[in-house]
């Protein structure tokens, strides 16, 4: 099954940079253009001088010159000792001490190491999401200009025992190598771990295990893509070549500070629909309840809460649902035979019926309000929000804006953990924007740059 390996990472240099914060990011893909240049303005070796945003953002400057420009940043901040890299492959234990948005405070554990690469049909590493090939092209790009993998690609395994992270707890070096607050108060702390027989017992637990893509399936396709190019170059590629490894956050599936966190959608309706008309159409399959009293931004808070109180009893989907036009709120409850009164959703695996993502994109959507997936995304009719205060700001602003649509706000739970894993087990895939996981890893703390003569360490 999945191997896993130590690697030298390249890392900021702390005499070189002394406040980490400055330089480190967020993952590209979650980098506005606004973001973009505050990250700049903090520190001229940010990480988004290296791990580049989509040339979309960028204004459509030249490709090519910009993957070169990244390589030549990277080769002198190696140059110039502002990165530097670790003498002797490690597997990394990395914490983010953490606030949920409920107000609890949490610890995140995982380890950042290797993996071998496969392909996804080989039922080693399992995807929940598909991947876009113009994303994959310029990563891929990128990949091959720098040769180095500048950000991890965030996946889950299985161990109910917490045989992996005790393992490495116990022969972590005393100090971290780092340790950062992000933007959103969150303590990043990253250790080292040498010894050769912790590194040999964690690969000896995966080598009979799978790990599955939570986040940065196009990291991980691009790392197939540059793999399949090397091979092309050298058919007799070794097998502890570097070009056949990726590198990634590991975190068990059962660890209890893994959140995962709703995205919300913002639906324009294209056309006039009063609030009535919507819940007319809900009522198909769903128990309506309005509530009444309180502020747009109680009346948010009361329904997410109704959605959780929900959620910890039943696994039938439930949805909120906000007129900003109007100013009512709904709670929506599927009906015990709505799936099967569904003629989409019947048809579909057992594995996606239940979930809430595609009870909503299937039935809410395409059944009720009679919006196909095409259109939603030719007409850009769907918006998604982590945080239900910007949609709800955004919600009204636009009812107030444009009266020729009806925005629609739609509040979802999260998607559990174990719908993830069971999802990518029956080899199917999940709807856009399906999961987010909270919070995300930083991009900086390590890099693993892919040298064609060196050999990965590994274990057997």
């Amino acid at each position: 099954m999945a191997i896993v390996a130590p690697f030298r990472g390249v890392r900021f240099n702390p005499d070189k940079i002394k406040n980490l914060e400055d330089v480190v990011t967020p993952p590209y893909d979650v980098i506005s253009e606004a973001a973009g240049t505050a990250f700049l303005e903090k520190n001229l070796y940010n990480m988004i001088q290296l791990d580049l945003r989509s040339s979309t953002s960028q204004g459509g400057d030249d490709e090519t010159g910009r993957y070169a420009e990244a390589r030549t940043r990277f080769d002198a901040w190696q140059d110039d000792r502002v990165l530097i890299r670790d003498d002797q492959p490690a597997i990394y234990l990395y914490y983010i001490d953490y606030t949920h948005p409920s107000g609890r405070r949490l610890t995140r554990k995982g380890l950042i190491s290797l993996v071998g690469l496969a392909e996804f049909s080989e039922g080693i590493v399992k995807p929940h999401e598909k991947t876009f090939a113009t994303v994959v092209a310029e990563r891929l790009e990128l990949m091959k200009a720098c040769r180095a993998q500048f950000s991890q690609v965030f996946s889950l395994y299985h161990d109910r025992e917490n045989i992996v992270i005790s393992t490495l707890e116990q022969a972590r070096e005393s100090e971290p190598v780092c340790s950062v607050t992000d933007h959103l108060g969150n303590v990043h702390t990253v250790w080292r771990v040498t010894d050769p027989q912790a590194l040999a017992g964690v690969a000896g637990y995966f080598a009979d295990k799978p790990v599955y893509i939570a986040d940065g399936h196009h990291r991980y396709t691009t790392a197939l893509s540059c793999r399949k190019q090397a091979l092309a170059e050298q058919p007799d590629l070794p097998a502890d070549s570097p070009f056949n490894f990726t590198m990634m956050y590991l975190c068990a599936a059962e660890d209890q500070g893994l959140s995962v966190l709703p995205t919300h959608r913002l639906v324009t309706f294209p056309g006039r629909l009063s609030a009535d008309e919507v819940v007319r159409k809900m009522a198909a399959g769903f128990r309506v309840k309005e509530l009444k009293s309180g502020s747009r931004e109680v009346l948010i808070v009361e329904v997410l809460s109704r959605m959780n109180e929900a959620a910890m009893t039943s696994s039938a989907p439930v949805f909120g649902l906000y007129h900003a036009g109007e100013d009512r709120c709904f709670l929506l409850k599927l009906e015990e035979d709505g799936i099967e009164r569904s003629e989409s959703l019947a048809r579909l695996p057992q594995v996606l019926r239940q979930l809430d993502v595609v009870v909503f994109s299937e039935l809410l959507i395409r059944e009720y309000l009679g919006l196909d997936h095409q259109r939603c995304v030719r007409e850009k009719l769907i918006s998604y929000f982590s945080d239900p205060d910007d949609a709800l700001d955004v919600s009204v602003k636009k009812s107030i804006a444009d009266d020729s649509v009806t925005p629609l706000l739609f509040l979802l739970n999260p998607t559990r953990v174990q719908q993830v894993t069971e999802v990518a087990d029956s080899g199917e895939i999940m709807p856009h924007k399906s999961t987010y996981f909270y919070p995300k890893i930083m991009t900086g703390l390590l890099i693993n740059k892919l040298v064609a003569a060196e050999k990965i360490q590994v274990a057997g």
